[in-house]
């Protein structure tokens, strides 16, 4: 398949599925060696987790959050 981004829609219908697969498999194995966690995400999550767990009256409820995120500006 030697297609330009201009002349793609000339391939047939079974070649342009072809390239879409081709295409998402190779973004597929880019993004399986990336983890989608780094350490340092990681060391925040557990620090957050720990002063959540030490101080649970501090979080806010997601039914809050949620409520205050999509609220209508004013």
């Amino acid at each position: 398949m030697n297609a330009t981004p201009r002349d793609f829609k000339t391939l047939p219908l079974s070649e342009r599925i072809q390239l879409v697969e081709d295409i998402w498999d190779s973004i597929a194995e880019e993004t399986a060696a990336t983890p989608f966690f780094v350490a340092e995400d990681v060391a925040e999550f557990h620090q957050r987790l720990a002063a959540h767990q030490k101080e649970p009256a501090s979080s806010v409820p997601w039914d809050e959050v949620r409520t205050q995120l999509f609220k209508a500006p004013r």
